[in-house]
């Protein structure tokens, strides 16, 4: 680890809590209905939007027809993307021609999108036409962020309205969410990509002949517009198959840093937006410091398992030409243009935010760096998190929390003034308890069957832990893997299908429950026997209950995996 590796994360923590307020600021005037300085350009167009989709704004829903209006937009979205690559031989701007895209990838890809996961069993500059990146894609990486906002603002109005049966509107909240806030930034840091050489454009692929003579085929076409809602949208599923390694998708340490930023920053203002709706912007900022806490421990793992190099060199006998060929550490399989200081903060930057944009690839991480992504994702991508579910993840551990604090001192729990009771903790629960079963579940499976164990390239711990990154990855809906599993087969593409389905929608309609449940209650006004939830005290009592619901759950699995391999390599095993 150098100083200017940790002078780089300083650099990015401090300009992602910089924009934090103000962008929380106008995301609370937004989602409360008030006028932003967009209106006058954008109203028109919000209202004709509503007009033609027969919506009346000023109509609220129930959470329980919040929550259906949601799942409905998404089986649409679903059915039309799985449309869309099954016919896109016979759609337009297809200069590659692109073939119909496999029934069961299609199904993995389509469901993959829809939920904001954006996993990719494929190479995408050979397998998707423009037509199919542009209008399908694309577009669901807007409207499937959008709704992951849409779903944290109707939670945070739970909190915040009082003898209250809605929740909002989930066609206004999509709308507002897309149109004020997504694609404004979208199309501004969009030029911003292309100004700095990203690809934008339509024109047939280029061939050329290198210095060899070989004729290499090189991909392009309208980049740099899905590269930036795939990064602000936290969404994943670059343009290229090497995603954010690929120079096109990032042309040098200035889109690097942006694009981190992107990733980060809407989650992070989310917190603002918690604490301006509630009344009480300390108890966004209590949250945000839960995050941020948990963040700089992983940044921190991964960063020193990965500075030192590989000690398994030592082994081989090269421990000179080793220590020469490490000096900048574990390089393997990292964008080399960026050093290890970026390329661990880039990793864990989109383990935390449900991305699965990397620019380094995770199989090639050292053990311990190699379960930090396992661990951000296995609890819930709520450090920070994706756009909306980061904050909704983190929220029902706060619930779980006070729980536990109101049973200490043996009341019942309070959390911004409504009472705790058994409803929201069991919801709570079960959308916790969703996550081990699907992930874990899944993984069992997936070892005892011979189509499962067909998958990974590696044997041993190793090859565990790619099974089991898969199906953490598709269940928390993150989209990143270790690369080393083959994944583009009839049993995975099902499989992570549905582990993808139950992290997403199994998780969201209980937290809709406890969203119409909290909205419907009185605030209580604070006692003496209040705990305080915008304290330090706070923040320490959640951390901890994070950790030991995590340590509790996916322990075993981690130390059949990255912990095994950790001491095998150290003994000089290479897997």
């Amino acid at each position: 680890m150098t100083v200017n590796g940790w002078i780089q994360i300083a650099l990015f923590c401090a300009i992602v809590t910089a924009l934090t307020k103000p962008l929380g600021g106008y995301m609370a005037r937004l989602f409360s209905g008030e006028r932003t300085f967009l209106s006058p350009v954008l109203g028109p167009v919000e209202r004709a939007l509503y007009r033609l989709g027969g919506v009346d704004e000023k109509t609220e829903h129930h959470w329980l027809t919040y929550g259906v209006a949601m799942l409905f937009f998404s089986v649409a979205g679903f059915l039309a993307l799985y449309a869309l690559q099954r016919l896109q031989a016979v759609l337009p701007f297809n200069p590659a021609g692109q073939a119909a895209v496999e029934e069961s990838l299609a199904f993995n890809t389509s469901v993959s999108f829809v939920t904001n996961t954006n996993w990719q069993s494929y190479v995408p500059e050979t397998t998707m036409s423009y037509f199919t990146q542009m209008a399908g894609l694309t577009v669901h990486n807007f409207v499937s962020a959008a709704t992951g906002i849409a779903l944290a603002v109707a939670l945070v109005r739970g909190f915040a309205r009082r003898s209250a049966q809605t929740v909002g509107n989930f066609w206004v909240d999509l709308t507002r969410g897309t149109l004020y806030l997504l694609l404004p930034i979208s199309i501004v840091v969009g030029l911003f990509f292309v100004w700095q050489g990203m690809p934008q454009n339509l024109g047939a692929y280029t061939e050329a002949t290198t210095l060899e003579g070989a004729k290499q085929v090189i991909a392009q076409g309208p980049v740099a517009s899905q590269e930036v809602i795939k990064m602000l949208g936290t969404n994943g599923g670059g343009f290229f198959n090497a995603n954010s390694a690929h120079p096109f998708e990032n042309p040098n340490a200035l889109t690097n840093l942006v694009q981190m930023v992107l990733i980060f920053v809407i989650a992070a203002a989310l917190t603002n937006m918690f604490g301006r709706m509630v009344g009480n912007q300390r108890q966004g900022w209590a949250i945000f410091a839960v995050m941020g806490l948990l963040f700089l421990a992983g940044v921190a793992v991964l960063y020193s398992a990965e500075a030192p190099g590989n000690p398994a060199f030592a082994s081989l006998g090269i421990d000179q030409a080793a220590g020469a060929f490490q000096a900048g550490g574990n390089m393997e399989g990292k964008e080399v243009r960026f050093g290890i200081a970026n390329s661990a903060l880039f990793a864990t930057i989109t383990t935390d935010a449900s991305c699965g944009a990397v620019n380094t690839m995770h199989d090639s991480l050292m053990p311990l760096a190699g379960m930090v992504p396992l661990v951000n994702i296995m609890l819930g991508e709520i450090i920070f998190g994706g756009v909306g579910s980061g904050l909704y993840g983190m929220l029902l551990f706060a619930v779980l929390a006070v729980f536990i604090a109101g049973l200490m001192v043996g009341r019942t729990p309070e959390y911004l003034g409504k009472k705790i009771e058994a409803k929201e903790v069991k919801m709570a629960m079960l959308a916790i308890l969703v996550l081990p079963l699907s992930i874990l579940g899944f993984t069992a499976i997936a070892t005892v069957l011979p189509d499962g164990l067909a998958g990974p390239a590696n044997q041993g711990p190793h090859g565990f832990s790619e099974i089991l990154y898969a199906y953490t990855s598709a269940t928390g809906n993150n989209g990143s893997a270790f690369a080393g599993i083959s994944a583009n087969t009839t049993f995975y593409n099902s499989t992570l299908g549905i582990a993808m389905f139950v992290g997403r929608f199994l998780m969201i309609v209980p937290m809709l429950a406890i969203a119409g449940s909290l909205a419907a209650k009185k605030i209580v006004p604070p006692s003496g026997g209040t705990f305080p939830t915008d304290s330090p005290l706070f923040v320490g009592l959640l951390v901890g209950v994070i950790l030991i619901v995590g340590g509790l759950t996916y322990f075993p699995a981690l130390a059949l995996g990255p912990l095994v391999e950790h001491l095998a390599m150290n003994a000089g095993t290479l897997y």
